[in-house]
């Protein structure tokens, strides 16, 4: 796998510990905020917020704290403006990352992000620096242990995916067109399959191979970026060895 689903299986597991902390939850909550102030509170009529909405339950986030979110968005609420940034920049030995972030203050956020990146031997560049390294690709998790791989296929392949990876432990991997997740997310709640999270995603077009310092190096970089509260998502194009990624994990 490479580096963006190896990270994302750790941040699975790291996400129960996240949670007690109330990280997750905040992350959680912007987005569903922000989803409802651009498209809507309705999810039904707001592909986005229906996929936060989803993320959110998955999370175990209260209905209240679901609800309250989505009316702040609206303006049924008070609430903070939140404003979507996107970063780029390079972390140790040019790995290229790729951040989407929130905030309601761009010049801390910026600043504090241009600090992470010099602290792990990283630089933060211009916009469009690494975008071209990657591609925009919807990602559905359906979990292992419920369901069969042929019905998988055929539930999600028919709907129009794009590929699905088996190699995740706890997980069907399955990858859609950016603008063809609503619709492979449907097929399956159509067929009665829960979905764990769906998501749209950054996949790298190559990856750079890390070993040894390298690899703790980064992956420190990318824990500390994820632990900033207005980061919502890295993406990174680095691969490290299963059985090196285990043993810093």
């Amino acid at each position: 796998m490479s580096g963006h689903s190896k990270w994302h299986s750790i941040k699975h597991k790291k996400a129960k510990v996240d949670a007690a902390r109330g990280r997750v939850f905040t992350k959680l909550i912007k987005e569903l905020t922000v989803s409802a102030r651009v498209g809507g509170g309705d999810s039904e009529a707001n592909p986005r917020l229906r996929t936060a909405v989803l993320a959110a339950r998955a999370a175990n986030m209260p209905a209240k704290n679901i609800e309250n979110a989505i009316m702040k968005g609206t303006g049924e609420l008070p609430g903070v403006i939140y404003e979507e940034v996107v970063y780029e920049g390079y972390g140790p030995c040019g790995v290229a990352l790729y951040i989407n972030a929130m905030t309601d203050n761009k010049n801390r956020t910026v600043a504090e992000i241009r600090h992470l990146f010099s602290k792990h031997g990283g630089n933060l560049g211009e916009s469009g620096s690494v975008a071209w390294m990657f591609e925009k690709r919807g990602l559905i998790k359906v979990s292992r242990k419920n369901y069969d791989e042929d019905t998988i296929f055929m539930v999600t392949l028919e709907a129009g995916a794009e590929d699905i990876k088996t190699d995740d432990e706890e997980f069907y991997l399955i990858y859609t067109g950016y603008d063809q997740l609503e619709k492979v997310q449907s097929s399956l709640d159509s067929n009665k399959i829960a979905i764990n999270s769906a998501e749209r995603t950054m996949l790298p077009k190559t990856t750079m191979h890390l070993d040894g310092k390298q690899a703790e190096q980064m992956l420190k970089m990318m824990e500390s970026l994820d632990d900033h509260d207005d980061i919502q998502e890295v993406f990174a194009n680095f691969d490290i060895d299963d059985e090196v990624m285990a043993s810093i994990a």
